[in-house]
């Protein structure tokens, strides 16, 4: 008789029920964000570079002075090209010299008149115009030298703030050498790379919220620049992100990045918990009448804790928040 009592209580024919936590759906606002992590760089930054071999013979900054285009930043030793100029100066002197002889000559023969032969005047008219060409030529080397010249002093593409400086006097320099790097600091940009998974859903214009490093202040700003290309040793899309107002930090400070790719007045979202994948696609499973019934839907798959199903439910479903270990048609109560 005890042993009917236990049977009694505990019912083994009456299926068992499982508590389960529900989401009644109740479309709303939705935004859906992409927080990467970013680096602050220049709009502007340049690795300067020597446009001639030698010694570097003088360093005129230090890191963090602020120059501006044109400011001569560094000399490399320009005795070998000073002597090309020298030469390229005499040269021309001896033309000018050959020049003037060559009009007395043809201003005498001139004045002879009838006396003096046809093909003496033609000749030297002709050296005339020789030397002439020869002082236009020296004059073009002696242009070239100097402007070779002008090179051995190493000047400021652009204004900014000297951030690295690699070089040292007395070292051997030439085009593949980089002495300096020189960012305009006024203009700063936030520059991060976003997945690939993601990258057709950036576009210009779109708004962000920006953290640095060691703030708690969120800053807005805008996608200024979306690369056409994505990098594919890292699947990685180049993005920069520019500061809806100027800001002062450090070269290279990280920086949190969320930017806003999708803003809807009304939508539907579930926990990512709550998305059943099988064979048949995405799917919720939805309490209906005390047992869980699957539903197809259709998601936006994104990094986030909560995913925006476009298709499949209405206002006022029940759907299980964890569909972990639930199946089609399983009895379920809903957990107060």
């Amino acid at each position: 008789m005890t042993g009917l009592g236990v049977l009694l209580y505990l019912q083994p024919w009456v299926a068992s029920v499982t508590p389960v936590a529900v989401e009644t759906v109740a479309p709303g606002p939705v935004t859906r964000v992409l927080a990467v992590n970013g680096r602050i760089a220049g709009v502007q930054s340049v690795d300067v570079r020597p446009q001639v071999d030698g010694t570097l013979a003088t360093l005129l900054v230090v890191e963090g002075d602020v120059v501006g285009v044109g400011t001569a930043l560094a000399r490399i030793d320009p005795a070998t090209q000073q002597a090309v100029v020298r030469q390229a100066l005499a040269g021309l002197d001896g033309a000018l010299v050959a020049k003037v002889e060559a009009e007395a000559t043809y201003d005498r023969t001139k004045t002879l008149g009838s006396i003096a032969a046809r093909v003496v005047l033609d000749n030297a008219a002709r050296a005339v115009e020789i030397a002439e060409q020869e002082v236009a030529r020296m004059t073009a080397l002696l242009d070239q030298a100097e402007i070779q010249l002008g090179k051995y002093t190493i000047r400021a593409p652009l204004t900014g703030t000297v951030l690295v400086l690699t070089a040292e006097v007395g070292q051997t320099v030439d085009p593949a050498v980089a002495l300096m790097t020189i960012a305009d600091l006024d203009r700063l940009v936030v520059e991060t790379d976003v997945d690939e998974s993601y990258a057709t859903q950036i576009t210009v214009g779109q708004l962000a919220g920006l953290q640095l490093s060691g703030e708690t202040v969120v800053r807005g700003g805008k996608v200024s620049f979306v690369s056409k290309r994505v990098e594919e040793t890292t699947g990685g899309l180049a993005v920069e992100v520019t500061p809806d107002a100027a800001l002062t930090a450090p070269i290279g400070l990280t920086v949190t990045a969320n930017i806003t790719v999708d803003d809807r007045p009304v939508a539907v979202t579930v926990p990512r918990a709550a998305i059943v994948h099988d064979a048949d696609g995405d799917g919720v499973l939805v309490v209906i009448d005390g047992l869980a019934r699957r539903r197809a839907v259709t998601v936006i798959e994104w990094p986030a804790a909560r995913l925006i199903v476009t298709d499949g439910l209405a206002a006022g479903d029940a759907v299980i928040a964890d569909a972990t270990g639930i199946v089609d048609g399983q009895a379920v109560a809903v957990a107060r």
